[in-house]
């Protein structure tokens, strides 16, 4: 493989104006759950200076893959040229190549290669159930508030406890606007099995959730499909139970208007209110918002995995504009351009109001603090956001969760997979969940989960398809109560030492099968075990 291109300017510092206050409460509690850290052994929390110019390179771009492992298929991908779709990146040469920058051939991502057993035996189980079950996200729009916070400010009721915030058709009880959907978690970091739970919820601008100036479930939930449809290129999709003569509204397309209906046909606008907005090709309207929780690995009383109140992170994102196929197609070619130069990443910052992505979406999150409250991340911390947000070639305007919803009706609701069927890629027919064990070796990008490697692997290595097979998606990604309690002690080491911009991965044991420092001639993966293709979409029909 060739090395990058060497850069001809290093940027050192990014001089960036201060918040008022980025690191919250930074009062110790004698009485803490968590040992405590000296201050001169934390890492600083700044806006004032940048360490890793190539923080969007996610620490899972550095998994050695030994000429056959393939974890990278489910973000780098490679499309037939005559498929319409909006991510043109086309970057399946990315699998399993190393093509970085000079910066980023040095793998900053050092909590990878901390060794956490001693911290992990210094905190009982007691106490770390006792963290992961206390509430963080309830104070945080009071705390911003008062820090005269002029960014996004979560304004969703009882999110730490999702019973509580959502009804069973996933719509927020408040009235707020916010849904929740069930979905399938993204292959590999995002299984519970290695260290977080999450959720992801929509809010659509009000336009889309009113007919004639008022609050309409059924209108809202109309579009909501409209644009699920437009996100998965569907021709129709199943609803709930509509009135089509109380909107006035052929919604099934058969020249009548009926008293309930059950299938939604594509149309080429909106509805109620925002009947003047035309649905666009893969993408959202301009003003969509999503909310996504990473959230600890919760426990309950019967040692069933959980979603808990406690939040590692809450990220927010919010579409700012919506692309002509020209400026998208213009963007993408830039960013190629931009990584065969190994060009460093650069992105416009909003300070409170986030980072945009350069492809249409404002991005910003919050994470904890010493104590564990939630608190702005800092420009860096944002950074690592943008790798995936914008420049992986899966992605489906630059999101991943709602392409997964289960597709129609029964995807509607807080995520519960329990039950859910290890569904394929639109693109494969076998479980995206077998596909991927096979391919990327183990259970995560690291192929360091014994876990995983126990309860899906034969002795020799080789998968057990049948066990995998007769499993939901709960008993395959899903730890038992023993790792459970490790990964959330694990993160905890992070959180005090607020080294966020070393790496989130809840890890005790320092990391064998990832490189620190990238070898620029390291060859890439041999074409056989190169997959292209993969859709990020799933088949919820196929059965194995």
């Amino acid at each position: 493989m060739k090395r990058a291109t060497p850069l001809h300017t290093a940027i050192l510092f990014l001089a960036l104006a201060a918040l008022a206050s980025v690191s919250g409460c930074t009062n110790d509690n004698d009485d803490s759950l968590l040992p405590q850290v000296p201050e001169a052994e934390r890492t600083s929390v700044t806006n004032n200076a940048i360490t890793n110019l190539e923080a969007p390179i996610p620490p899972q771009c550095y998994t050695k893959t030994e000429d056959r492992f393939n974890p990278c298929y489910t973000c780098h991908q490679r499309y037939p040229s005559d498929e319409e779709r909006m991510n043109r990146l086309d970057d399946g040469a990315l699998q399993g190549g190393y093509a970085f920058s000079d910066v980023g051939l040095s793998n900053h991502w050092s909590n990878l290669f901390v060794d956490r057993q001693q911290w992990l035996e210094s905190v009982s189980d007691e106490a770390i159930l006792a963290w992961i079950n206390q509430d963080n996200y309830q104070a945080l729009p009071a705390r911003l508030k008062e820090q005269e916070w002029t960014g996004f400010v979560p304004d969703l009721a009882h999110y730490a406890t999702p019973h509580q915030a959502f009804d069973e058709n996933g719509f927020a009880r408040d009235g707020s606007g916010w849904v929740a959907f069930n979905y399938k978690p993204f292959p590999g970091t995002f299984w519970p099995t290695n260290g977080s739970t999450d959720d992801v919820i929509i809010r659509l601008p009000k336009a889309f959730r009113e007919l004639r100036g008022k609050d309409n479930q059924d209108i809202y939930l109309l579009n909501l499909s409209l644009l699920e449809m437009a996100i998965k290129q569907l021709d129709s999709l199943s609803i709930a139970p509509m009135d089509e003569t109380a909107i006035n509204t052929d919604l099934n397309g058969d020249g009548a208007l009926s008293k309930e209906v059950r299938q939604l046909h594509k149309r080429e606008h909106y509805l109620g209110d925002a009947s003047d907005v035309a649905l666009a090709r893969q993408q959202y309207p301009t003003g969509t918002e999503f909310m996504h929780s990473v959230r600890y690995v919760g426990i309950d009383e019967d040692d069933n995995i959980v979603v808990p109140p406690r939040m590692k992170e809450l990220r927010y994102m919010r579409k700012i504009r919506q692309l002509d196929p020209y400026d998208v197609a213009s963007r993408y070619a830039r960013e190629r351009k931009d990584k065969r130069l190994g060009m460093l990443p650069t992105f416009i910052n909003h300070f409170d109001e986030g980072m945009e992505n350069g492809l249409g979406w404002m991005v910003s999150g919050f994470i904890e603090d010493y104590d564990g409250n939630l608190r702005p991340q800092t420009f860096e911390e944002n950074m690592h956001c943008m790798g995936c947000h914008a420049a992986v070639g899966t992605t489906i305007d630059q999101t991943f969760a709602f392409a997964r919803k289960i597709t129609g009706a029964k995807g509607w609701g807080y995520i519960d997979t329990r039950g859910m069927q290890d569904a394929p890629s639109i693109s494969e027919t076998r479980g995206e969940i077998l596909n991927y064990l096979k391919r990327a070796g183990g259970g995560s990008e690291f192929r360091e989960n014994p876990e995983m490697l126990q309860r899906w692997y034969h002795d020799d290595g080789s998968l057990d398809t049948a066990k995998v097979q007769a499993a939901d998606v709960y008993t395959l990604i899903s730890p038992s109560r023993e790792r459970a309690l490790k990964l959330n002690k694990a993160y905890t080491h992070i959180v005090r030492h607020q080294s966020y911009i070393k790496g989130r991965d809840a890890t005790w044991l320092p990391a064998r099968n990832v490189f620190e420092e990238v070898d620029a001639g390291e060859p890439p993966l041999p074409r056989e075990h190169q997959y292209f293709g993969w859709d990020i979409r799933l088949d919820w029909q196929k059965k194995d």
